[in-house]
């Protein structure tokens, strides 16, 4: 076997493994998106009878925040497809600048062949000039020929791509006026979702008031969410088929130990901290287990560290929530967002906008409301993020 066959069936090896792997590691991603789905699924089943207030707000939430995500996604589609157009536009201009020149040069070409003709060369044949000067002339006449026949053939290439590149531009553009169409038709539905929710908000104003201050409801969102991390740290440290905690999707995407990141994270939002980590919510004697955050609504809410989505959705106590799992047993937390931009399953890399501030779940502020936990045990974020 020679040394080039050795290497073209290595090169070919790694391709096949490769693509193995990346088939192997999307089916487990598969896999891990249905039994987190299950869960909230076996969550809801098993959540307690008893009807709360901001119940009523869980479908107008998740609706607005489905809309956005769309709409947003529909904006960086439309980015994408003004730039790809941007860049026909200008091939074709380029395409119609070259073919400006090379028409014109064709156009010398063929006026000096029409000024020498087929004559000519009859007559430096039959005339009696100096035989080397003949045959210089004659060399000239095919080089214009050949020449010609150059300029020709780039012009009709040139002539083919201005129609592909023109009619790439056309289809483009014929995106962008679809994208736009349901961008509207997205903005209409979000805003009929909006004022759903303000009508069911002013109709509960006054039992969300109340039952805000309620220890027992407090108490219930609380092992509510503590049921949920306990049930997503076993759905990740052994998914179906997986031979061991290492082989989960996404093992390899946290790049930095996140122990390592005591005091140098950032806060997820820029804001005002209303309460401490420990302290007591206010006449309860629950303890808060994270730091709520005051912000306008609709600000970016971003990734305080790499890792993966294992949960995006409304949870009672806390709304729009979204959970990020950091390995080695550690997650953060973020709710009462307006909009969860993120999804089950997507890899996130530090300062990722994941969210967008709201007061989703009864809350009365707008704001963010953070949470750290390692094992399922809350830790104090003071201690994890850059003193100011």
């Amino acid at each position: 076997m020679t040394p080039i066959t050795r290497i073209t069936l290595l090169c070919c090896t790694l391709l096949l493994v490769s693509g193995y792997a990346f088939a192997t590691q999307q089916e487990e991603l598969d896999k891990l998106r249905k039994r987190i789905a299950a869960l909230q699924q076996d969550l809801d089943k098993t959540s307690e009878s008893r009807s709360e207030a901001a119940d009523a707000l869980r479908e107008s939430e998740r609706a607005i925040s489905n809309n956005n995500r769309t709409l947003s996604t529909l904006a960086q589609q439309q980015h994408a497809a003004r730039l790809t157009l941007g860049h026909l536009q200008q091939q074709v201009r380029q395409l119609e600048h070259d073919m400006q020149g090379q028409q014109a040069m064709l156009g010398r070409l063929l006026y000096q062949q029409y000024l020498g003709g087929k004559q000519e060369y009859l007559k430096l044949l039959l005339n009696n000039h100096d035989p080397n000067q003949v045959a210089r002339e004659l060399q000239y006449y095919e080089y214009i020929a050949r020449y010609r026949s150059a300029w020709i053939k780039t012009l009709r290439g040139n002539f083919a791509k201005l129609n592909a590149v023109t009619v790439q531009a056309r289809q483009k553009s014929e995106e962008i006026a679809s994208l736009q169409a349901e961008q509207i038709t997205q903005s209409q539905a979000l805003e009929r979702e909006k004022r759903a929710h303000q009508q069911v908000l002013h109709k509960i104003a006054q039992q969300l008031k109340q039952q805000r201050r309620e220890i027992g409801r407090l108490q219930r969102d609380e092992t509510r969410l503590a049921q949920l991390l306990e049930k997503l740290s076993r759905v990740l440290a052994q998914p179906e088929g997986a031979s061991g905690p290492d082989s989960r999707p996404g093992n390899n995407l946290h790049k930095r130990p996140f122990n390592l990141l005591k005091g140098k994270l950032q806060l997820p939002v820029k804001g005002k901290i209303s309460n401490k980590f420990g302290a007591t919510r206010p006449d309860s004697s629950v303890l808060w287990k994270g730091l709520f955050i005051k912000a306008s609504a609709s600000q970016a809410v971003k990734a305080v560290a790499s890792g993966r989505v294992v949960f995006a959705d409304w949870l009672r106590g806390f709304g729009n929530l979204l959970i990020i799992d950091h390995g080695q047993g550690y997650m953060s937390l973020y709710g009462n967002n307006e909009t969860l931009y993120k999804q089950v399953g997507e890899e996130l890399v530090t300062g990722d906008t994941i969210a967008a501030v709201g007061n989703s779940g009864g809350n009365e502020d707008s704001g963010l409301y953070f949470e750290l936990r390692y094992e399922g045990k809350p830790l104090d974020p003071a201690k994890w993020v850059v003193a100011k």
